[in-house]
């Protein structure tokens, strides 16, 4: 698998299978989703990827750049909806102080990721407020989850495979880490392979979700059993989150893909742990620093986890990353970057978003600012000129949504 770091891919995230035929140009009864066809400024809807919970995901041409973008718009349908053509309103006064807080976590993601410069995170072309809500645009890639390609396997990756992924997945983790920012997300379905290059791209930060699940106490839509540490079911003294939480779901994914099991939920091995180390599930078929290094980080209370990602690396053999801290992220220009509306916006105004702002939990000094960048493999062949698409793990599929709904 070549995991080869290429900025220029073209535009946003849908899985392959999906790529079937449009979705009908107008509203049924069971979406929200803006019909195919609607301008949002310069952006045409062509398709709708995937809708859930807490945002629409459409796929849209950009007539100024002329190219395939990915458009997601902010919408909780749990306390919002739709209002006329497309314009998003509260569903009752109560619910507006937790509307606006997922709004204003939505754009700070969007403020976040248009920082980052790094392979394996997802960029951010735009984003603006309009019509009562929040949009973003996003490049539109090509490719399949982690969990969908581990699933097609015959057999388990070998370690040089998983390797090759850790080696993307955790310098990507160490730039966002260093601005006290935390994925506290992530899973086999939150983990794209582009298609070409296999590179994996870390999506979905859902500080959106997170933030609404938190002010609604819905915490069986915000967290996923098996990789969510026990720091992150309850803000306790001593259980803070931070860049040690990101180390145990990336550990976790690590674990499903060699055993194809989820590992038990972190709360019930706090009372009793029926876990099996890696050290003793997979002896014998990958190296034993290797299975140690994925245990520890596997620790179920912080205090005995792998600290940080550099420790990880560290463990794994993968070393610093070199030069990630003065090029890791760019400054935001808010003026080339946010737009906000005055006043009523038109039914061509509106536009989409994607995921939300990461929380932050400072708990450590952030690690040092060096690093040596893992040799990858060669180019991919040059892409095509016809982009393809793959689902943002926040969205399930239109035609039959995977989870609770968007995150």
């Amino acid at each position: 698998m070549s995991l080869d770091p290429n900025p220029d891919d073209p535009t946003v995230i849908r899985t392959r299978t999906q790529a079937a035929a449009p979705p009908p140009a107008r509203h049924s009864e069971d979406t929200l989703a803006l019909p195919i066809g609607t301008r949002i400024g310069e952006f045409e809807l062509t398709h709708r990827i995937g809708e859930g919970g807490f945002g629409i995901v459409y796929r849209a041409w950009d007539h100024s750049l002329e190219r395939d973008v990915a458009l997601k718009e902010y919408l909780p349908s749990s306390i919002a909806t739709r209002v006329g053509a497309t314009r998003i309103s509260c569903r009752s006064d109560r619910h507006r102080e937790t509307f606006e807080a997922g709004l204003k976590s939505f754009i700070n993601e969007a403020k976040l990721l248009a920082r980052f410069d790094h392979p394996s995170l997802v960029k951010v072309f735009r984003f603006w407020e309009a019509n009562g809500t929040a949009y973003m645009v996003m490049p539109f890639y090509e490719g399949t989850t982690m969990r969908d390609t581990v699933r097609g396997m015959g057999q388990p990756p070998d370690e040089t495979w998983i390797m090759e992924l850790l080696a993307a997945l955790t310098e990507a983790l160490e730039v966002i880490h260093r601005e006290q920012c935390f994925h506290r997300d992530i899973a086999p379905d939150n983990v794209m392979l582009l298609a070409g290059s296999g590179r994996p791209l870390l999506l979905d930060f859902g500080a959106a979700r997170r933030v609404i699940g938190d002010m609604t106490q819905a915490l069986t839509v915000i967290l996923k059993p098996g990789y969510a540490p026990v720091e992150q079911y309850a803000e306790v003294p001593g259980m803070k989150q931070g860049a040690w939480t990101d180390v145990y779901a990336l550990a976790a994914v690590v674990y499903w893909t060699i055993t194809g099991k989820t590992p038990p939920p972190s709360v019930g091995r706090m009372l009793a742990d029926s876990w099996v180390p890696l050290a003793e599930a997979a002896a014998g078929r990958y190296s034993a620093p290797f299975l140690e290094a994925i245990d520890r980080a596997l620790a179920v209370r912080p205090e005995q986890r792998t600290p940080d990602i550099a420790t990880l690396r560290d463990e794994l053999g993968l070393g610093p990353i070199a030069g990630a801290s003065p090029a890791a992220t760019r400054p935001v220009d808010p003026d080339a970057t946010v737009i906000r509306t005055r006043g009523a916006v038109t039914a061509h105004g509106a536009t989409a978003a994607l995921p939300t702002a990461a929380r932050t939990a400072p708990r450590t000094a952030a690690p040092p600012a060096t690093v040596a960048r893992p040799t990858m493999a060669a180019p991919p062949p040059p892409r095509t000129a016809m982009p393809a698409s793959l689902t943002p793990a926040d969205a399930a599929p239109a035609e039959a949504p995977a989870r609770t709904g968007l995150k």
